[in-house]
């Protein structure tokens, strides 16, 4: 396993190869553009299994550190309608620094 680093650039990359592997796997799209402000429902239309198949990718990436089933749990419907991968990384980076100082 690699080391993780908990810098944004570091985890914006880990979590957009996730989402393009995802979205090649699954829909067999290899040319979507991801960046901070893409929105999972209306940029990437995942559906809610693709997000269950993303928490495994985050967990396998990041472990017990990284609990992206209690991150959303923790939102509104419209908060999840309108999550983009820069909330993501923020709270994975977020994440890593509280496990780093525990």
């Amino acid at each position: 396993m690699t080391p993780v680093t908990a810098d944004e650039e570091s985890v914006l990359a880990d979590i957009t190869g996730m989402l393009a592997r995802l979205l090649e796997d699954e829909y067999g799209l290899d040319d979507v553009e991801i960046g901070r402000e893409t929105t999972f429902n209306r940029d990437l239309e995942l559906e809610s299994i693709d997000l269950v198949t993303l928490a495994g990718l985050l967990q396998e990436r990041y472990g017990e550190r990284v609990n992206f089933a209690e991150f959303l749990a923790g939102m509104e419907l419209d908060e999840i309608i309108e999550l983009t991968v820069g909330r993501l990384v923020e709270y994975v980076v977020t994440s890593l620094k509280a496990a780093e100082a525990g």
